[in-house]
């Protein structure tokens, strides 16, 4: 047990010092965990024992990535992709493992070796790719779309690959077809019953866990429904990796797919690291350093020939050459499950060690390799013609669904949250909560509301709120611990972006602000004025005194609300609160009277009401010229007395004076 622990100790301190040291040095964790199996393994310093258990921890962190995989991936999605799924994915592993088949055969490779290698060969790493297009944002990219659409199949076409390498190691190998009958029979039973649970049972049990409201056992549940499910595809003689994604993938249309991603993350990357150390510890340095040349010649004919196949075949599809080339750049490399498919062939003689050994160290140079591509695909682009600068690759739009954008987001949606979005909606300012009462989430998703399930004060969640594009975050619960905590995670996230908070006075406010909070509004501040408010006006006052002392008060209170009153001269009791200047946000809809008219034409200025901005898809045009032509969907802050911007207001609608 001792031992045990002393290996565990040098093994953690051995991967903090490389994921340190390759992340200053601007270079993937990947590398840093190959490193470490590498320097931990038998072929290393040999302090690491492998073991059939430490392969099975560490097969779990592709079952976790492969679960958070299929939580980006619901049913239609998956279908929408059954083009690049079974026409790109079927194409590349045919098409390639034929030629090396061939190439094998002329060197003098027996039919069943060729077959073998070329085989394991055609596969691709998941585990890597996918890992790089999460961290890389690519994944809802068109090149990435092609990129997951083939390892898809790739994966799929494990099983038969499982079945077939001990059955051609049998005489009887004219069993093959009705052994591959039997397992595809299995397999789509056990999608079926997948499918069935994931459809109509998981989303009532999530429900039920979710009323809970307890962290914990939301985060249990996740992890049993991701092993339960991979679970049930291993007894059936599938990849563990499969049942995961169809669980992760049932899932993925559920009000609880953010959260679900939140609370597997931990376990996956740890467990990833893991996989990948126990991949670097297969590698015989010795070995790669004796017969490198050998190596690197396998290495750049893997690299040419992948890409080529895979750029043609989605060409050949209707895709663009850009996108094509980036894919065949992700998928060059071989798979994790070579590994897997290179141990059971080796176990039935089918390659010999000296072939498994050389299989091994080109799977885990092309897999750290990779990393590395995959950063200079823009250049590569650019090298070939494809880009006229490497800055277009990273500005392609997404396929998917858009990202928020200059929006606010409102953590919680109670009723304060609510009626914060009452008012955000018709100035034309988007908006996201962010909601953990089930039964709330399911109300403001039938009503339309743009909610996400989720607790605000874990940072995947506020990312999949897109806070770090955020122009403002709400937080409308006052309890101050939570308070704390959910600021410091918006502020590792995003530094500079505003912070509204609600709390029920004013003891906390000092600490909040050093916090980075922008701004508290406490409870009994506003209850207070309101209430005096009341009782000024029933005693008698006159609303214009009422209006100007609350006002200053908020003012001195509020240092965002200075100036907000740009015409208060309220100098007596005798003024009219229409002297009162304020400014004011209207959206134009496609069918607004002012559209496609220039603010000239519009003679805003006889009216006594400036336009002092005008906000046009996300760009601030400060004091537009007269000579503006105003569209659809511009939103304009006008500037004048109450009474006169209500006219003008309706004059730029709907045309009536």
């Amino acid at each position: 047990m001792q031992n045990v622990l002393i290996q565990v100790f040098g093994l953690l301190v051995a991967a903090v010092l490389f994921v340190w040291f390759f992340k200053r040095i601007g270079l993937p964790p990947i590398l840093a965990y190959l490193a470490t199996g590498v320097l931990a393994g038998s072929h290393g310093i040999g302090w690491m024992a492998q073991s059939h258990e430490m392969h099975f921890v560490a097969e779990l962190g592709i079952v976790f990535l492969l679960f958070s995989l299929g939580l980006e991936f619901s049913l239609p999605r998956l279908m929408a992709m059954r083009n690049i799924v079974f026409g790109l994915g079927s194409l590349q592993v045919v098409v390639t493992s034929i030629v090396f088949m061939l190439i094998l055969l002329l060197l003098e490779h027996s039919l069943l070796n060729s077959f073998t290698i070329a085989s394991l060969m055609a596969l691709s790493s998941t585990a890597v790719v996918v890992k790089l297009l999460k961290e890389s944002g690519d994944l809802n990219q068109r090149r990435g779309q092609l990129a997951i659409g083939v390892l898809l199949f790739q994966d799929i076409a494990v099983v038969p690959l499982l079945i077939v390498y001990p059955l051609l190691a049998q005489s009887g190998s004219e069993e093959i077809v009705g052994a591959l009958a039997f397992a595809l029979t299995k397999g789509a039973l056990v999608c079926i019953l997948l499918f069935g649970i994931g459809k109509w049972i998981l989303p009532k049990v999530f429900s039920e866990i979710a009323l809970v409201r307890t962290d914990e056992l939301f985060m249990l549940t996740t992890l049993l429904v991701a092993l339960f499910a991979a679970g049930l595809t291993y007894l059936f003689g599938l990849s563990m990796a499969l049942g995961a994604f169809l669980a992760g993938m049932m899932l993925g249309e559920s009000h609880y797919r953010h959260q679900l991603e939140a609370d597997i993350r931990p376990f996956r990357d740890i467990l990833m690291g893991l996989f990948f150390v126990t991949v670097g510890m297969q590698l015989d340095v010795l070995y790669v350093l004796n017969s490198w040349y050998w190596i690197i010649t396998v290495l750049i004919g893997l690299l040419l020939f992948k890409i080529a196949v895979l750029a043609i075949a989605a060409q050949v599809m209707g895709e663009r050459k850009q996108d094509a080339v980036s894919a065949g750049i992700m998928l060059w490399q071989m798979g994790e499950f070579g590994f897997v498919l290179i141990a059971l062939a080796s176990q039935h003689l089918l390659i010999s060690s000296e072939q498994a050994s050389f299989l091994i160290a080109v799977g885990v140079l092309s897999m750290a390799l990779t990393p590395y591509l995959i950063e200079k695909t823009p250049l590569i682009l650019k090298k070939l013609g494809l880009l006229s600068h490497a800055g277009q690759y990273w500005q392609q739009p997404a396929t998917s669904s858009p990202l928020y954008q200059n929006h606010v987001v409102i953590c919680g949606f109670s009723r304060v949250g609510q009626t914060v979005a009452r008012f955000l909606k018709p100035e034309a300012i988007e908006y996201v909560a962010v909601e953990s009462n089930p039964i709330l989430l399911q109300e403001a998703k039938a009503a339309g509301e743009p909610v996400i399930f989720g607790h605000v004060n874990q940072k995947d969640i506020l990312k999949s709120a897109g806070v770090e594009r955020a122009r403002l975050v709400i937080i409308t619960f006052t309890d101050f611990e939570q308070t704390q905590i959910v600021v410091d995670a918006i502020k590792q996230i995003a530094p500079k972006v505003k912070i509204l908070v609600r709390m029920r006075d004013d003891t906390e406010l000092e600490t909040l602000k050093e916090l980075g909070v922008t701004e508290v509004v406490p409870e009994t501040l506003e209850a207070s004025l309101m209430l005096v408010s009341h009782v000024l006006y029933m005693s008698g006052v006159p609303m214009t005194r009422i209006i100007r002392r609350v006002s200053k008060e908020r003012r001195n209170r509020y240092k965002f609300l200075n100036g907000f009153f740009t015409g208060d001269k309220l100098d007596g009791e005798e003024a009219s609160s229409d002297r009162l200047e304020y400014l004011h946000v209207i959206a134009l809809p496609e069918h607004a009277y002012a559209v496609n008219q220039k603010i000239s034409e519009l003679k805003l200025e006889q009216r006594r009401v400036s336009v002092r901005a005008l906000r046009r898809q996300d760009r601030e045009i400060d004091a537009p010229s007269s000579q503006t032509i105003l569209l659809a969907g511009d939103i304009l802050v006008l500037q004048g007395k109450p009474r006169r911007v209500e006219r003008v207001e309706r004059f730029l609608l709907d045309g009536m004076e």
